[in-house]
């Protein structure tokens, strides 16, 4: 992409709204715009990153042996009325009446309509276990929107579903979806913790949050620093790994414990911020059994079946990755999910060779790169860049470009590397 041809409306100064770094820096990033209260609008950049966090998600959905399906954002209030929860849901629930007096609702998740979908298809035992997850935009009316992306009304969200016949392989599809969660966050780039969690509305005895530690996170986080080792899930024995992770302690505020902290060695103890990216949840037959979904057993008799539900917050991720890796001058995107690989910085704009050897590095990195072709000054280019957090800038004079050497800087360190156009372009590309 041509810096000069793309809608990305970067910002100087910091809109009066942001309270937060994060949302601060997708404003002045031009990532996002906010069209009405707790609503944004997506721009190139924007969508880039969680275009990517998604494909990452759902790629370790379908490794973990879920299936895609999608759901519509619009549901029949009906349904929600079998499960008993149209009336308990409370104000967040935005409630539509259409013009034949229909009443529907904008759904803030599908609980309800997963289970109609499989009470319609699936008859016997021998159609179970199934695992669905759908990555679609979802409502809820929050009282006070505030945070930008991290406490919106309108947010993209994975959420998935497990269909079992009995709790012993509803918690082992629970175990195995904390696996592909842990997965996830390692290849996002980003440290999550699992902590025990209250169910809420979606109900249950069983559930987890994920939190990525972060100085603004609004829950107050206890973990054992055992955590941070980052192998605790390198292996493929879903049992063992469940046992690391629920013997490692970790809790927020609400499920604090402090006897058990206090027989956590001291050097251990870790306390900070946490700001919630996910959670899982397994609720037996609450829903099954309130919507009379049934299957039939191998004696002939009905099996109502255990279920789980599992989200993750793609759109809030963007905003949590960012509040943990920034710096005074911008955006540390992680490589996997940067918008752009590398920045080319053309520091001569109008001089043969400068241009030159920047468009051969354009075609070779492709949608790899944003290229700064504008008539502006290094400085403003230096700091856009940082700004925007490209993992990489590939910085282009016109003394280099006579050598066929290009300045390399690694945005998340700083270091800065002069190599010849092949080794830059290799390493951009490790």
């Amino acid at each position: 992409m041509r810096l000069s041809k793309s809608l990305i409306p970067t910002l100087k100064e910091t809109p009066a709204e942001a309270q937060i770094v994060s949302h601060r820096l997708m404003l002045r990033a031009g990532m996002v715009r906010q069209m009405a209260s707790g609503i944004y609008a997506w721009l190139p950049t924007g969508i880039k990153v969680l275009n990517k966090i998604a494909q990452i998600v759902r790629e370790e959905q379908w490794a973990a042996g879920a299936q895609e399906v999608l759901m519509p954002t619009i549901q029949s209030a009906d349904l929600w009325r079998e499960s008993g929860r149209y009336d308990a849901y409370g104000k967040e629930m935005l409630r539509i009446t259409d013009r034949h007096e229909r009443e529907l609702l904008y759904g803030p998740t599908n609980e309800e309509m997963i289970t109609s979908i499989f009470r319609d298809s699936v008859k016997s035992y021998r159609d179970l276990p199934q695992n669905a997850f759908q990555i679609q935009w979802k409502f809820r009316d929050e009282v006070r929107p505030r945070f930008g992306v991290l406490r919106g009304r309108e947010f993209y969200m994975k959420d998935g579903y497990g269909f079992d016949l009995d709790r012993e392989g509803a918690v082992i599809t629970y175990k195995q979806m904390m696996l592909a969660y842990m997965r996830t966050f390692q290849r996002l780039g980003i440290t999550a913790i699992p902590m025990r969690a209250d169910t809420g509305q979606i109900g249950g005895d069983l559930s987890h949050e994920f939190h990525i530690l972060a100085p603004t996170g609004e829950s107050g986080v206890f973990y054992d620093a055992d955590f941070e080792a980052g192998d605790a899930f390198a292996h493929d024995d879903v049992e063992k790994f469940y046992e690391q992770m629920t013997t490692i302690y970790a809790a927020t505020d609400e499920k604090h414990d402090l006897a058990t902290w206090e027989t956590i060695p001291e050097a251990r103890r870790r306390e900070g911020r946490g700001i919630e990216v996910g959670q899982i949840f397994y609720f037996g037959t609450k829903y099954s059994k309130s919507m009379n979904f049934s299957v039939n057993g191998p004696d002939g008799g009905k099996i109502f079946p255990e279920m789980g539900s599992y989200g993750i917050g793609v759109s809030r991720l963007v905003g949590a990755i960012i509040e943990a890796k920034h710096d005074e001058a911008g955006i540390i995107w992680p490589d996997a999910i940067a918008p752009f690989k590398a920045a080319i910085l053309n520091l001569r704009q109008g001089d043969s060779v400068t241009d030159g050897l920047c468009e051969e590095l354009y075609k070779a990195l492709g949608q790899d790169a944003l290229y700064d072709d504008r008539e502006e000054r290094a400085g403003a280019k230096f700091a856009e860049a940082d700004l925007m957090g490209h993992p990489w800038q590939m910085i282009v004079g016109p003394r280099g470009a006579a050598n066929r050497m290009v300045e390399l800087k690694r945005r998340a360190t700083g270091e800065r590397f002069e190599l010849p156009v092949d080794e830059a372009l290799a390493k951009v590309h490790f």
